[in-house]
């Protein structure tokens, strides 16, 4: 029992990069395609909303409305990125192609892969959300020397979703059970967080449900960096999504055991 515990943790603080530098390898030759794909969704979400209901909604929270989306679409950004990169990709390497197996064949242990499939992950949420922050900056909707504060909590963001979706990944039989999550937590969470509208518009239930969110602790991070303005309780902030990125990472680990490990 205590060796099989062992083989589901990182054997140390770096044979992860041999997973992430394998899977970079491999993106290496469709990363142009890659990139457009992930950016492609929260731009048309930024310009379509931005540009048309931004005419109609007018100033919100003292700024245009395009400048405020463009906070909550870099974080849903990175969400996304990571969600799909670890549900899709990375289920794929472990169940379908079985890349994992082989992998466990050398002297890394499953929870070496899985921190790496997480590093790798969070490293595409922050090309994305980057991408879209250097958009918005070039279009005046961002101010440039701040956005440099946004950046860290971009791959942070990245870091607590990819580590979420590990989860259900570690739980899920078949790809089929991926739009359950998708529907009945992302994109909720992309109502509920402030991604699109200011949080304060909603009862107050859904306030206090939004507090325990990590889209929301996101957003109230990467969005007053992205206005150049100071962000409130950067700490509480930080806190939520480095717990967010570090407890279902031991829980991941423990169910790829239970699943791989018999």
């Amino acid at each position: 029992m205590r060796e099989l515990c062992a083989a589901a943790l990182p054997a140390n603080a770096w044979n992860w990069i041999a997973v992430w530098r394998r899977n970079y390898l491999a993106w290496k030759k469709v990363a142009l395609a890659s990139i457009l794909g992930n950016l492609a969704d929260p731009m048309i979400y930024l310009f379509g909303l931005g540009f048309g209901l931004g005419v109609i909604v007018g100033r919100v929270d003292g700024t245009s409305y395009v400048a405020f989306l463009a906070g909550g679409m870099v974080a849903t950004s990175a969400m996304t990125s990571a969600t799909f990169e670890t549900i899709y990709a990375a289920f794929a390497r472990m169940h379908a192609q079985r890349t994992w197996e082989a992998i466990l064949y050398t002297q890394l242990t499953l929870g070496d892969i899985v921190l790496g499939e997480l590093a790798w992950a969070a490293t595409k949420a922050f090309l994305a959300g980057t991408g879209i922050t250097i958009v918005a900056a070039v279009l005046g909707y961002a101010a440039w020397p701040s956005i440099l504060y946004a950046l860290p909590v971009i791959a942070l963001t990245g870091l607590a979703f990819a580590s979420l979706a590990m989860v259900i990944t570690a739980l899920a039989p078949s790809y089929d059970y991926f739009v359950f999550y998708q529907t009945l937590v992302l994109t909720p969470m992309l109502f509920l967080c402030g991604a699109v509208f200011p949080i304060t518009q909603l009862p107050d239930v859904f306030q206090q449900a939004a507090r325990f969110l990590p889209l929301a602790h996101a957003i109230e991070l990467i969005r007053p960096a992205m206005l150049g303005r100071p962000a409130d309780s950067m700490g509480l902030h930080i806190g939520a999504l480095c717990i967010y990125a570090v407890l279902p990472f031991f829980l991941s680990a423990a169910l790829f055991r239970r699943r791989l490990m018999p």
